[in-house]
């Protein structure tokens, strides 16, 4: 996507919490009346959700983020193929397949099936924006810096919107649910018995992940399988846990899952995250002295029908 180009000056790094951000710029934003920022926040939106998205293995470990962007509802095309895959019993050697009688109205490969992709187009779902201001009689700080501080801040305000929105995306495109009474040892075993049994069920090829609220995940680190004598990955000294019958563990916040779900289980990479970024700027403000900071875009989510049977979740039925 093109964006708009400005030509920025000396380069200036802010390092807050373990990130390297960059914003460019040459003086005090006085020097025009509107400013845009779209390619400084796609950054910054990148390396963030990196750092800290919940659901970032469901994605792909990133977001596509696209600045400048038009059009208003459709994200982009993915290729999809419908067409089951045939596969041949076996090669054909009679004389009169291909040969004889069977010359240019027989294959010894059997029937031929063509392949045809369709262009699937990946809509838009929902919207963010934010709007604030940089008083330069108030602000207390090089109107530079406020902005690169301000503009990180946003960028970690929608990373925390949009794990919201994906862990209720990856909720309604789980195929399977699976039940959990209550989180004893007994029930929590069975649970993840039965997710291992259907994934290998599935034939599902990659890494299995199991995103768990606090209440099962204390369950697994305490399971009496979690010991040092079986060789797990837990360490209850810790409170730590990697790997529990063949899947991944992660502890996410109670409030990502939906109403009594406790645990989304899948297979790391089946889906895609986006946002587009229609404006991130900064625009001198008539009502006070300063500038307006603003910003607005759209996101989404996508996952292949096909891919949907290697997502599952698990709901609490118990107290």
């Amino acid at each position: 996507m093109k964006h708009m180009n400005n030509h920025y000056g000396q380069s200036k790094i802010f390092k807050r919490q373990g990130l390297d951000l960059q914003l460019f710029a040459d003086g005090d934003n006085n020097d025009l009346p509107a400013r845009s920022y779209q390619l400084e926040f796609k950054k910054l939106l990148e390396v963030v959700f990196k750092k800290q998205s919940y659901f970032s293995d469901f994605f792909g470990g990133a977001i596509e983020a696209l600045d400048g962007v038009q059009e208003n509802e459709t994200a982009f095309y993915v290729k999809t193929s419908d067409i089951p895959v045939v596969v041949g019993t076996e090669y054909k050697k009679d004389a009169n397949t291909a040969f004889g009688t069977g010359t240019a109205n027989s294959s010894r490969f059997g029937n031929r099936t063509e392949v045809i992709y369709t262009n699937t187009p990946v809509k838009y779902t929902w919207e963010w924006v934010f709007h604030e201001g940089i008083d330069r009689h108030t602000v207390n700080n090089n109107f530079d810096a406020a902005i690169a501080d301000r503009l990180e801040l946003q960028a970690r305000a929608k990373t925390a919107t949009f794990n919201s929105h994906h862990g209720k995306f990856i909720s309604e495109s789980a195929a399977e649910t699976k039940t959990l009474p209550d989180f004893t040892s007994d029930n929590v075993l069975k649970l993840f018995d039965e997710l291992s049994a259907y994934f290998n069920n599935i034939e599902a090829i990659g890494t299995k992940k199991a995103k768990v609220n606090s209440s099962l995940y204390n369950a697994i680190v305490n399971h009496p399988l979690m010991t040092t004598a079986k060789n797990s990955a837990a360490s209850v000294a810790e409170n730590e846990v990697t790997k529990f019958k063949g899947f991944l563990i992660e502890e996410v916040p109670d409030g990502l899952f939906q109403t009594n779900e406790c645990c989304y289980a899948y297979i790391a990479g089946v889906g895609k995250a986006f946002t587009g970024i229609n404006t991130a700027r900064t625009i001198e403000s008539e009502d006070f002295d300063g500038v307006a900071l603003q910003g607005a875009g759209k996101a989404g989510e996508y996952i292949l029908p096909d891919n949907k049977k290697a997502v599952v979740k698990a709901t609490v039925t118990g107290a």
